[in-house]
């Protein structure tokens, strides 16, 4: 019985970390006044024919706080590089040789905002997904067989601690992020 407990909260706390990780991936790229290359590394450029990301066929480098400078292997390339970055971006970038460099404007007040928004809402996605995986463990522990009332109310407790955790968890990097974004 033990180990069927222990499965069940093991595998609610590798789903919990997993919507955590996903939500951090999904506001990795969130543009703030500082440039990152998690803003350029996924753009998909075509080379030879596919679809590539960036990041696959080229260094991409942060000189200063609002540069991102990416410098690819093949210099045949640059071109579509800097083709894909002004679609995707809607930013202009030079092209010096074979560098692509891009110049990031500060974000005005009412993108800032914007982003901010977005960032609450997928916050908001990643408890539901925590609450969701609580949902499941839940309904996992009290069709235990042979369990007593007062363990499954126990174990219910600890589930309940687990789901606190993660929460407040996805709350603090919300609140980490939205400082850096609304940061001028």
């Amino acid at each position: 019985m033990t180990a069927d407990v222990e499965a069940i909260f093991r595998e609610a706390e590798n789903s919990m970390k997993k919507a955590v990780e996903y939500f951090k991936s999904e506001i990795a790229g969130f543009r703030t006044g500082r440039a990152s290359t998690k803003l350029v590394e996924e753009i998909k450029v075509e080379y030879y024919g596919s679809k590539m990301p960036i990041k696959q066929i080229a260094s991409i480098m942060v000189p200063e706080p609002n540069q991102i400078v990416i410098q690819p292997w093949d210099q045949s390339v640059v071109n579509e590089i800097e083709k894909a970055v002004r679609e995707f971006l809607n930013i202009n970038p030079t092209v010096q040789g074979n560098i692509v460099r891009i110049t990031l404007p500060p974000p005005t007040e009412e993108r800032r905002r914007e982003m901010v928004r977005l960032l609450h809402k997928l916050a908001e996605e990643a408890r539901v997904a925590v609450r969701n995986v609580r949902r499941e463990a839940k309904d996992k522990i009290e069709d235990l067989e042979g369990v007593s009332e007062d363990e499954i109310r126990r174990l219910l407790e600890r589930l309940q601690k687990l789901t606190d955790k993660y929460i407040q968890l996805i709350n603090e990097i919300a609140e980490a992020k939205e400082k850096e974004i609304m940061e001028i």
